[in-house]
């Protein structure tokens, strides 16, 4: 029913399948975050600090928006996943149908709001003044290219629910290709700016809209679009809902609590938002790889999952904690011995920016690590079905705790350490209490081979 690109996740040794579906991911993850590196970096050095300031501070804005969405396309992907493994490919199919219609229409309804409200948000952020006029024109324009992200990431979960996890790297090979030249050309040739970056992102998003749904048109397996039998089935929409919606709670709520942040580093100035924007871009290229390990779990603890397989669930689920924290240190240990060198990339000459995003990386670096084991147990919860339990730990343990620290802990201590330091605390209590919650879960799994006493509604 596939072809041998696709990752045998249901048989087989299980380390190396896990690491060959991984590595194109973590490319994958590296090429699309290159999207906004290349916006920041080319502003950097080529349209100034305030500019700089511009882009990097409209980052926790967009993933407010956007995220609650987005999350759906975690629910595609376990479900598409689950009935894999249990040899429903007709299912398959009309869950494809309903995860792209609702991928398009989903982003022009985002795309409407985020060019419409995205200078109020941006006061509401209390965006430096020198800042927010480039910014609400950087994130206009970005906002008119959302349809093109949202069909590329529920069209990729598709393809890497069925262990297909090269195309999608192809695919973002070529956009983000075109992405970097269109930033140059527009920048410094046409001095465009801003307003240069953000185009340059909108037209690769929709060039690698394009190219998923033409490999996901020309399949021959269960993953085939058929256009002409596009419909929107309710019952796929309430699955993909019921395990993606918390999944957008979670990431919506952590794009709050993260906007909260920003907005408190934006009360000490311009320099400052510079210097958090060029640190937490770098940190972007140690999460992305980690959070490569997320969806591995997810979708290799679905597979299994659905064909019943549940040891095999478990085991990948371990050893996909072991790869995240081994590769979380290395990748951390590394950013923190170059950090003023990689700093300096963002903000040549620029030493209160460089020292500024030092104080971040400073705290971040060498703990980042144990927010890739916090999202991998969230992958392998999601992956059996359970969406609502990792949400609420989350929210409570993440996002809750950064609140309250902000309003309690940081008033007595108002600099960007304390400010920063809410991050790794956050992330060993929600670890922590996710493998609690994990134990309990499994405990109630029957043996191999025989179906779950009950089917979870709300889970």
């Amino acid at each position: 029913m596939f072809k041998q690109r696709n990752i045998n996740m249901l048989s087989g040794r299980l380390v190396p399948n896990l690491i060959l579906y991984t590595l194109p991911l973590i490319a994958s993850g590296i090429l699309q975050l290159l999207y906004n590196a290349a916006d920041v970096v080319v502003v950097g050095r080529w349209a100034g600090s305030q500019s700089l300031a511009a882009v990097g501070s409209c980052g926790a804005l967009i993933n407010l928006i956007t995220n609650l969405f987005l999350g759906l396309s975690v629910g595609t992907s376990v479900v598409v996943a689950q009935r894999i493994g249990a040899g429903q490919y007709q299912d398959v199919s009309r869950a494809v149908q309903t995860a792209i219609l609702l991928s398009t229409a989903g982003g022009v309804v985002l795309a409407a709001v985020g060019f419409f409200f995205s200078h109020q948000a941006l006061v509401w952020m209390d965006s430096p003044d020198d800042v927010i006029d480039l910014a609400t024109l950087y994130m206009k324009i970005y906002f008119l290219g959302l349809p093109g992200v949202t069909v590329y990431n529920f069209g990729a979960a598709v393809l890497r629910a069925a262990g297909d996890t090269r195309r999608p790297l192809i695919i973002l090979t070529v956009s983000g290709l075109v992405n970097v030249v269109l930033n140059l050309i527009f920048v410094i040739c046409f001095q465009m700016g801003v307003a240069g970056v953000a185009l340059a992102t909108a037209i690769s998003q929709y060039i690698s809209a394009g190219m998923v749904l033409i490999c996901l048109i020309r399949s021959d397996t269960c993953t085939r679009l058929e256009l002409k039998d596009m419909r929107l089935d309710t019952g796929d929409l309430a699955e993909m809902v019921r395990i993606g919606l918390p999944a957008g709670l979670q990431g919506t709520l952590f794009s709050f609590s993260n906007v909260i942040i920003q907005s408190t580093v934006n009360s000490f100035g311009s320099v400052a938002v510079a210097g958090n924007a060029a640190s937490a871009n770098l940190e972007g290229f140690i999460y992305i790889s980690m959070n490569s390990l997320y969806h591995t779990a997810l979708t290799f603890s679905g597979q299994n999952f659905g064909a019943l397989q549940y040891r095999r669930s478990k085991k990948a689920l371990l050893d996909c904690e072991l790869l995240v924290a081994g590769l979380g240190l290395l990748l951390g240990a590394v950013f923190y011995l170059f950090r003023y060198q990689l700093l300096a990339i963002y903000a040549p000459g620029q030493q209160d920016v460089i020292a500024a995003g030092a104080i971040r990386a400073n705290v971040i670096f060498l703990t980042y690590f144990t927010c890739g084991t916090m999202d991998v147990m969230v992958g392998g919860l999601r992956g059996l079905g359970y969406s609502v339990l990792p949400m609420i730990v989350s929210l409570l343990g993440a996002c809750g705790f950064r609140l309250v620290w902000i309003f309690t802990v940081f008033p007595h201590d108002p600099t960007l350490k304390c400010l920063y330091t809410s991050y790794p605390i956050s992330w060993i209590i929600t670890t922590a209490v996710h493998i609690i919650c994990y134990l309990f879960v499994i405990r109630h799994l029957p043996q191999d081979g025989q179906p779950m006493p009950f089917k979870k509604k709300t889970a």
